[in-house]
């Protein structure tokens, strides 16, 4: 009976620091408990658990946010490893790719389709039914989704960055090039290319700051010297499409495919295209799972 309690009393102190990871990884209790698929009241129980368990707060909770206290700060890489440690054991004793378990959370983009992520999570799922894989997004694009992988808050992340950072390594999937969207009726419309100066004096419609597109373009303008006014900027590349392609302004943006009603010129500026990859951490090393997912979604990788 001893030896059954003992275990018992380990699954639940990997459960709290899970949780725990989990709230200082989200800044909230409330997002934790979503990323968890737990009660919010069990997370909270959870903190409060660990932090009579290790006789220090872990969390000042004033306001809207979770923020971590300096012993918390300090656990914090603690924890991050122990949990590691557990996944790599549970991945060195998983002899066959049939039998892989745990969980890959894969960063992605809202509303663009860079392969057929649908059709590669379907056949995962049917190889590897032990394996979850969670979707996630970021409101500052590209940025956010590379910021959440280095943090360890993703395992795998779309990536159209022109650089990353060291310890990340990124496998190319899509590259698109930049091109001019338009309304139908506008006056360049009857056109089939045009410059950036010439725009100039354009309403831009674009997406936020930390788009991959929105970081290559801003540098492209800085070196031609010009300056532009942005109307509405947008979470998703397609919205950029939509809203230009009906007179809101002028887009400037990669060529996705989506579908618009509007006129599409070439860029006469160099500007280079917006390559996508996958994006992956080199240390510590993915586990099994991870690999295998990005394998897959590396080999669905379509031309343009």
């Amino acid at each position: 009976m001893a030896t059954i309690d003992l275990v018992d009393t380990r699954r639940v102190e990997t459960r709290l620091l899970e949780q725990f990871v989990a709230v200082a990884a989200e800044g909230s209790v409330t997002r934790a408990a979503e990323r968890l698929w737990a009660a919010q009241s069990t997370v909270s129980a959870g903190i409060a658990s660990l932090e009579r368990s290790l006789g220090v707060r872990l969390f000042d909770r004033s306001g809207r946010r979770t923020v971590l206290t300096a012993a918390g700060e300090d656990l914090l890489p603690h924890a991050r490893a122990v949990l590691d440690a557990l996944d790599r054991m549970r991945d060195l004793a998983t002899v066959d790719d049939a039998d892989l378990r745990g969980r890959v959370r894969l960063g992605i983009f809202t509303s663009m389709d860079v392969v057929d992520l649908t059709g590669v999570l379907r056949r995962f799922r049917q190889r590897h039914p032990l394996v979850a894989v969670e979707l996630m997004t970021s409101p500052t694009g590209t940025t956010g989704l590379v910021h959440d992988l280095v943090a360890g808050r993703l395992d795998l992340a779309y990536t159209g960055l022109p650089a990353v950072p060291p310890g990340i390594t990124v496998e190319p999937l899509r590259e698109m090039p930049f091109r001019v969207f338009v309304a139908s009726d506008h006056p360049l419309a009857g056109r089939t290319s045009v410059g950036l100066a010439e725009l100039a004096g354009e309403p831009f419609i674009d997406t936020a700051h930390g788009f991959g597109n929105r970081i290559i373009l801003d540098a492209a303008l800085d070196r031609l010297g010009i300056r532009r006014r942005i109307v509405a900027e947008m979470n998703d590349m397609p919205a950029v499409v939509r809203f230009a392609t009906a007179g809101l302004g002028v887009g400037v943006v990669p060529d996705s495919g989506v579908q618009h009603d509007g006129a599409v010129l070439e860029l006469e500026d160099d500007v280079a295209p917006l390559r996508i990859g996958l994006a992956m951490r080199t240390d510590p090393e993915p586990n099994r799972a991870t690999r295998a997912l990005a394998r897959d979604v590396v080999a669905a990788r379509r031309a343009v």
